[in-house]
């Protein structure tokens, strides 16, 4: 996709902050955290979003999900054995939902305490 940030991110045409990378997901820094830890975890395929998934997509999605856990443990986040961690994880799907760059990615959040409800 020519005209997504992220494929381009991909591409190496943009710069990033890479945390993570395997041969189905890449994962980096927010450029615009809303928290102290702010990751965000694309697919190397392009989906528009979690709108667009197919059944042939579900390992794909299953995997963004394992490697943000991996994520978290790695940087400290992780709440087992230690109940004063923990972090969210977001997908937005679509515009009314919060969605500004169309390639499916899910945010990995943390540092601070996060409030109920969201948004």
């Amino acid at each position: 996709m020519a005209e997504c940030i992220f494929c381009k991110i991909l591409a190496g045409e943009i710069p990033s902050k890479k945390v993570y990378e395997d041969d189905l997901a890449y994962a980096f820094h927010d450029i615009n955290p809303v928290a102290p830890t702010h990751i965000l975890i694309i697919p190397r395929k392009h989906l528009s979003g979690i709108q667009e998934m197919t059944e042939e997509d579900r390992e794909l999605v299953g995997h963004l999900f394992w490697v943000a856990r991996k994520i978290a443990e790695d940087l400290g986040l992780s709440p087992l054995g230690d109940p004063t961690r923990g972090y969210r994880l977001v997908i937005n799907a679509g515009p009314m939902a919060g969605q500004t760059v169309f390639h499916l990615h899910l945010h990995l959040l943390g540092g601070r305490e996060m409030g109920w409800p969201p948004g």
